[in-house]
Order: structure tokens, then C-alpha cells, then sequence
């Protein structure tokens, strides 16, 4: 295996994870019977590039199918998210109805509906057809095909391009990130700026991530690793913020190299220091991650077993991928966790990948009335403890597994 960046052969693993179905292929009823598919889950790291990739075993198309079943509009502090980042982007670009912002991996049009509330032409690339569909529902332009050189110059062919060219969370997605950062060239004004968020790798690894790890994130970044790649494809990030959502996050900002308006912030010299400092350019602090990992599942499982051993019943909030690669690698199955819940209509009713713990809607929690409610998804447990601070009233306790176990 050969990085996919530089080419370089990879000898260094970083982590695996043994076996795992896709963690977003969710199962029905009349599917638990039949063979379900089990990938390798494996993660290596470069030491040119120190670019963080996993194995490549399972084809996009297989993963973004018809039944994808990741909507975006289910979390209120996202949609928040993602107004508070159109407000911003209004006032620092100064768009208006003249502007052209296109979004890739546009899902159901959760953030774009805010740039066409404002009376800006937006465009969605979106290759998962559901989320696609429930987008042009919305009255949101999308285009269902994966994003890469091919797709822009299409788009570019018929006089579309960027002055805004947005991806949250889509560059872990890219199996090939070359194709995919030269698309962004190719479609960007050139005065346009480019802004993308993605998962840091200091904060994976340094707060033992290693449920973000799953077959449809093929890379893992740190600033370091995502500036060689732009900077070899002609793009310039300019500014980085960092920012709280999925458990730590960057926001970069790019511009054509060639684009003199747009001056670099000190920002970006001073966390590739600390990414240098921290040690993220010695092999040492990528290898020593699987003992971390096995660590916290032995600490995961004794907390299930003695909680189960005592009598408690354990719910689950939540079907996160991130979720599902938790479950799978622990082997927890219904036998620990009796339910999980989802607000999702898309996922209700089904069976989570793997363990088949079966999915409901919210509501069952107070039929139920569990001892334990583990958040799956932990990067929003204020927004979902919130949600269900009715369940203090039997006495109900909250569970988070990472980056350790806590009880509250």
C-alpha cells in the first residue's frame, strides 16, 4: 500500500480495528439474517508526508449508496453551527446575490438553505442519492456525482465557479485526495476562497478518537500534512481557525497561490509549531496510539459488564458511524446495550451494522426508562443531555466513552 498523497510505500501502522461492517449501511429487519460484509479497519501513517489514511478496501459507490442513511439536519447545535458560519462568511466576503457559493458533499442542504435564505445562487455536489433528493426537495441545486477534476471541469465548461467553495467534513471522505484538491482549483474564481473543516489529527490521537476511525474516512489531517497537499496542487491556505465541533476541528481558508489579495495569518505557522513541538513528525506518537486504544476498550467493557452484572439497564442515544465503530470494535451487541434511539426518521426502525442493536425513535426512553443512556455521538452530549433531562426524573445517569468513560 502506497500513500495517497506521495506515493510513498506505507510500513508504519497506526491502528487497526480489526473487522468492520460500513458503519453507515443500516440493516432492516428482514436483512439480520443474511451475510453482512466486514472490511478490514485498518490505519497507517506516512513518514514523508505524515498523512493519516486508512486501507482501502470498500469502493465509494458501495458506500455512498441509495440507502446512505447520514442526514445532517438532525443536530440543532450543527444547524447552528452552520448559521453562525453563513453570517460570518456574508460579512467577510461581503457576498450578495451576484456571488455564486457551491458546497461539496452538500448533503441535504443543511447549510446552503441559509446562503439561498440570504438571495445567493448556491449549487450542492452531493453523490449520496437520499440526501441528494431530500435537498432538490428543499429547492436546493444539487448535482448527484462525487466531486474531483472530471466533475469541475464539467462544471467549469458551463461557466460554473466558485467564489465560495465550502467542504465541512468532506476531505476525510476523498480516497483520492490529488483528483479531488485539483477539482478544487479548477473551480475556484480567482479571487475565490476555498474553506474547508475536517477532524484534527492532534486532537484524534490525543484524546483517543479512535471511533472517528471508519471505511468512509480514508484520511485523517493535520495542518501540516493538509498544506503539502494543497500547496502541491497551486492553493495557498491563508487563515485556520480552530473549532469545537466533532471533538476539535480545523477550519482552513485557501486561495489560488497565485492570488496576492489575501495575506497569510500567523495563525498557521503557529500551529504547525505546535504540531512539530507536540511531536506529530516523529513516529513515536503515532505507534504508541494502539495501546491507547486497547486501553480504553478493556476500560469501556468493565463498566458494561459491572453495570450489567448489577442489574442496570443500558440504553443508547444515537447512530453515529462513529458509533458504530465503537460497538463493532468492542464487540458490544445487545447483550450490554438493550436499545439505541435516533431522531433521525431515516434510521429508526433499523438495525445498527454489526451489533444489530436496534434503532428507535426518542420517545421509547420514557417507556423504557434505562439506568444508563450511553451518547454515542459525545461530541454533542450537552445538546442531547438537554434533550433528555426528562429522564432525570426515574434517575437516569449519562454516559460518554470518550476519550474514557464518564458517568454524569
Amino acid at each position: 500500500m502506497r500513500c495517497r498523497f506521495c506515493g510513498q510505500e506505507l510500513n508504519n501502522k497506526l491502528l487497526s480495528l480489526g473487522a468492520a461492517p460500513l458503519s453507515n449501511s443500516f440493516l432492516s429487519q428482514k436483512h439480520l439474517s443474511e451475510m453482512e460484509p466486514y472490511y478490514p479497519l485498518e490505519v497507517y501513517v506516512c513518514d514523508q508526508c505524515f498523512l493519516v489514511q486508512t486501507a482501502e478496501y470498500a469502493h465509494p459507490e458501495d458506500i455512498f449508496n441509495k440507502d446512505y442513511a447520514y442526514f445532517s439536519s438532525y443536530s440543532d447545535s450543527w444547524l447552528a453551527h452552520c448559521r453562525e458560519y453563513t453570517e460570518k462568511m456574508l460579512q467577510l466576503l461581503s457576498l450578495d446575490e451576484n456571488n455564486q457559493v457551491i458546497e461539496i458533499a452538500s448533503n441535504d442542504g443543511y447549510l446552503l438553505q441559509y446562503f439561498m435564505e440570504k438571495g445567493i445562487s448556491v449549487l450542492g455536489i452531493e453523490p449520496a442519492a437520499a440526501a441528494a433528493d431530500d435537498a432538490i426537495a428543499r429547492g436546493i441545486s444539487t448535482l448527484k456525482v462525487f466531486f474531483g477534476k472530471e466533475t469541475a471541469q464539467s462544471l467549469k465548461s458551463e461557466g460554473k465557479s466558485a467564489d465560495l467553495l465550502i467542504g465541512n467534513n468532506v476531505l476525510a471522505h476523498v480516497p483520492d485526495i490529488n483528483d479531488f484538491v485539483k477539482g478544487l482549483k479548477i473551480l475556484l474564481n480567482p479571487q475565490g476562497v476555498i474553506t474547508m473543516e475536517f477532524p484534527h489529527l492532534m486532537k484524534l490521537i490525543d484524546q483517543v478518537q479512535f471511533d472517528t476511525i471508519y471505511h468512509e474516512h480514508f484520511s485523517y489531517f493535520s495542518l501540516m500534512s493538509v498544506e503539502k497537499i494543497f500547496s502541491a496542487h497551486g492553493l495557498k491556505i491563508f487563515d485556520v481557525e480552530e473549532i469545537p465541533t466533532h471533538g476539535g476541528s480545523l477550519r482552513i481558508y485557501a486561495c489560488h497561490q497565485a492570488d496576492t489579495s489575501k495575506s497569510s495569518s500567523i495563525k498557521i505557522r503557529q500551529l504547525i509549531k505546535r504540531e512539530i513541538t507536540a511531536g506529530y513528525t516523529d513516529m513515536e506518537i503515532y505507534l504508541s496510539f494502539t495501546e491507547k486504544v486497547q486501553s480504553l476498550k478493556r476500560e469501556i467493557l468493565l463498566f458494561l459488564i459491572l453495570a450489567r452484572e448489577s442489574g442496570k439497564m443500558i440504553a443508547a442515544y444515537g447512530a453515529p458511524a462513529k458509533g458504530n465503530t465503537l460497538l463493532n470494535y468492542c464487540g458490544i451487541g445487545t447483550d450490554f446495550i438493550s436499545f439505541t434511539v435516533d431522531r433521525s426518521p431515516h434510521k429508526q426502525e433499523l438495525f445498527l451494522p454489526g451489533s444489530h442493536i436496534p434503532v428507535k425513535a426518542p420517545n421509547i426512553m420514557a417507556e423504557e426508562k434505562p439506568d444508563y443512556i450511553i451518547i454515542l455521538p459525545w461530541n454533542l452530549k450537552e445538546e442531547i443531555a438537554e434533550q433528555l433531562s426528562y429522564t432525570r426524573k426515574w434517575g437516569a445517569q449519562f454516559v460518554t466513552l470518550i476519550p474514557r468513560v464518564e458517568v454524569f
